[in-house]
């Protein structure tokens, strides 16, 4: 069921957005060369304690996950596209590293992921990262009142594709409410004036992510990570945002 918030509901709505932003840019700060996917892991529930927030992740557990996440955040490391599982890894120079955060905050939540690329970058990663972040944009720029999600799912295939890169459709953005994922879906790639109505009051993530040769995804052994199917690297980008009378506004603004 799709729901509708009221502006005072958008208002209550910003301090989960500036919270899950705020982890992020200290996750940021904190990935280096050397530092354990676990580290990071520890303190965005170091934070989340310290703020008085609830993870969306620990006991998340959907259809597709093999059992509970058991983590607070999703670190996708190179051919990781998605809910990268964190695990006892160091990070290397070069490696391409996907920040997924969501948290809860006085029954609110927020979602929002970043994609850096840690000590020295190709060229090739930084495109990469760099298309999901202007589709992300384009997305963000289409969700306007009166508009259709085909618009917002059209803008953001155009990027992807444009770009060269093939999209998935399998996975992709989602309702952010009281819980982290509810209707409506979000697709990475679709037809404008399509979907459903875009009205004031409908909040969601948008997610664009893209892997550099293939659009086929497999599930790790860890029964979480989805991984590029011929090993080429990924990146992610997420905002969750809200759809007001003068247009969107991003929640988790970093």
């Amino acid at each position: 069921m799709i729901e509708l918030r009221t502006p005072a509901e958008i208002d209550e709505m910003r301090p989960a957005g500036r919270f899950v932003a705020s982890v992020l840019a200290e996750l940021v700060a904190a990935s280096a060369v050397g530092v354990n996917l676990l580290k990071l892991d520890s303190i965005a529930r170091a934070l989340i304690q310290k703020a008085g927030a609830e993870s969306c992740y620990v006991d998340y557990h959907p259809s597709f996950g093999a059992m509970p996440f058991g983590k607070v955040l999703c670190t996708s490391v190179n051919d990781a596209a998605l809910h990268g599982l964190p695990f006892d890894y160091r990070l290397a120079d070069g490696d391409v590293l996907s920040l997924d955060f969501a948290a809860s905050v006085d029954g609110w939540v927020a979602d929002s992921a970043v994609t850096i690329v840690v000590g020295s970058a190709r060229e090739g990663d930084l495109r990469l990262i760099e298309t999901t972040e202007r589709a992300l944009a384009a997305g963000i720029a289409a969700a306007l009142p009166g508009g259709r999600m085909g618009d917002v799912s059209a803008a953001i295939g155009a990027v992807c594709r444009e770009a060269g890169f093939g999209v998935n459709t399998d996975f992709g953005g989602h309702g952010v409410g009281h819980t982290m994922h509810g209707d409506p879906h979000v697709p990475n790639d679709g037809r404008p004036g399509r979907g459903i109505p875009l009205r004031a009051g409908l909040v969601f993530a948008i997610e664009p992510w893209v892997m550099q040769s293939t659009d086929q995804i497999f599930t790790d052994p860890d029964g979480w990570t989805l991984r590029s199917l011929d090993g080429s690297r990924a990146a992610h980008s997420e905002h969750t945002i809200a759809i007001t009378e003068d247009g969107p506004i991003v929640l988790t603004a970093r």
